[in-house]
């Protein structure tokens, strides 16, 4: 898949939350990349392997998600859970992903570009 400069911003711009969805499902379940990806896919963001795999390691690195070798479909696999940090880090993204959630969408409120 080519990446565009407009997939590049697309993936910048919603950086953050992708790494929201990422914490959320680590710390449910546990993720590994090709497996986010397909998540991540499903609700629209258009993400590869060239920035699935450097953003799990940098949120390891972080200390946001643990590695654990695991064998899935008889293929070893990194799965990457959340850890005690990752899920702080989650929990006080809540509010402020449903604040701007509400803001977003509240009633009567003029969703246009002002120039």
């Amino acid at each position: 898949m080519a990446t565009t400069k407009r997939g590049i911003a697309d993936t910048e711009a919603f950086s953050g939350l992708i790494r929201i969805h990422v914490l959320h499902h680590a710390c449910t379940e546990g993720v590994f990349g090709l497996g986010m990806i397909k998540e991540l896919r499903r609700h629209g963001y258009k993400i590869g392997p060239g920035t699935m795999y450097p953003l799990l390691h940098s949120m390891e690195k972080r200390g946001w998600l643990k590695a654990k070798t695991t064998r899935i479909d008889g293929r070893s696999r990194k799965v990457y859970f959340g850890t005690r940090a990752g899920k702080k880090t989650l929990d006080g993204a809540r509010p402020k992903v449903k604040e701007l959630f509400e803001e977003l969408f509240e009633e009567g409120h003029d969703h246009h570009l002002h120039e």
